[in-house]
């Protein structure tokens, strides 16, 4: 997780690096979200309407988001651990459903491909996710297994601490047969992360819906979004996340996540991102460090971004916030990763949608709108 995940107490100083000078505010014109229009129910068939043969034309800037969707349990006090919480208040979870919702929540064109059980939790994440403007056409609801629990707390001493329900809950069960191909396939993105890898059928599940993504032209965005306690061991989780590393356009990891997965080595030092983590067929390697910013690292050029400062209150969804940002610009515009000075602006967009998140309880009621990130930058730059 982002040293944004390690905030101590309710009222931290959390700093989103970024670099916004007045030149570059033109690029993010303000506009209205028409992906309501668009909205499919979620009790729809696998398959959605044909669409163009590829190579007809241009994409549309459609990011599909795959994995998990659940219920977070958060304690209705902070500071505590799990045991000592007096009580819990529900609240949608599931990093790529939160980066779906972000991208939405910022006028662009997001739908999610999932399973939740055929319960009261599965329809009302169904309907928040219609309420956000995310199309959950893809979603498939079984009716012998529940939707996944969550209960998440941040300790006294700043760490996060998480119990899961999964046994096997219902994401764990997406098939290959329930994809909704022409949903993927009229994508430009297609964005994952590493937990519907851990188990079957949904890990062949995910390693077929990369390809049909793949094949038709979708750039590959990955976010592993490392979660120990899912895996059956530390061995398991580094083999499984790095299975599928080398095929990804895109990715995003944490300090930490660079630690794990090297073995120990320093997550600062440039050579050992360049050596170990960044892949010949890699366009983008995006290194969040939380409160410092982030380091971004192409064939071309690699670099650093600066940023604001805010107060912040629950750092539950910074980083899918972060993905958001960014994945809502590269589908406008995916040879964003070859020049630099527009990659350092997206960035700077990019952290101050986390930045935004921080300052508000919850991950999904705090993704911010485009024209929130905006002001927020203007008043930064001032």
């Amino acid at each position: 997780m982002d040293r944004s995940d390690k905030a101590n107490g309710t009222k931290m100083t959390c700093c989103f690096p970024v670099s916004f000078d007045r030149s570059m505010r033109g690029s993010f014109k303000l506009s209205k979200s028409s992906s309501s229009d668009k909205l499919l129910k979620g009790t729809g068939s696998p398959r959605s309407p044909r669409v163009e043969k590829r190579g007809s034309q241009k994409k549309s800037p459609l990011v599909v988001c795959f994995g998990e969707l659940l219920i977070d349990f958060v304690p209705t006090v902070t500071g505590v651990s799990l045991a000592e919480a007096p009580g819990f208040k529900k609240a949608p979870g599931g990093a790529p459903a939160n980066v779906a919702v972000g991208i939405a929540r910022l006028g662009g064109s997001a739908a999610f491909i999932g399973k939740v059980g055929e319960d009261e939790f599965g329809r009302m994440l169904a309907d928040i996710l219609k309420q956000n403007n995310v199309d959950n056409s893809g979603m498939r609801f079984d009716p012998n297994a529940r939707t996944a629990l969550a209960f998440v707390t941040l300790r006294a001493d700043g760490e996060r601490e998480f119990m899961f329900f999964r046994n096997p809950s219902a994401d764990m069960l997406l098939q290959e047969a329930e994809l909704d191909t022409n949903l993927i396939e009229k994508a430009s993105i297609f964005h994952y992360g590493s937990i519907s890898l851990i188990e079957e059928p949904c890990r062949s599940t995910h390693l077929a819906a990369m390809e049909i993504a793949k094949k038709a032209g979708c750039i590959l965005s990955y976010d592993p979004n490392l979660r120990l306690a899912l895996w059956p061991s530390e061995e398991a989780a580094q083999k499984g996340i790095m299975s599928i590393w080398n095929q990804a356009d895109v990715i995003k990891i944490s300090e930490e996540e660079i630690t794990f997965l090297t073995g120990g080595d320093d997550p600062y030092d440039d050579n050992v991102v360049l050596k170990k983590l960044y892949h010949p067929k890699l366009k983008l390697l995006i290194v969040t460090e939380g409160p410092e910013g982030c380091r971004y690292y192409t064939k071309e050029f690699h670099g650093r971004v600066s940023g604001i400062k805010v107060v912040a209150v629950d750092t539950t969804g910074a980083g899918d916030a972060f993905v958001g940002g960014l994945l809502n610009i590269l589908a406008s515009d995916p040879d964003l990763y070859k020049d630099e000075k527009k990659l350092q602006e997206a960035l700077g967009f990019a952290n101050g949608c986390g930045a935004l998140t921080v300052t508000e309880k919850g991950a999904i009621p705090s993704l911010p709108t485009k024209e929130a990130v905006l002001r927020a930058l203007e008043k930064n730059t001032a």
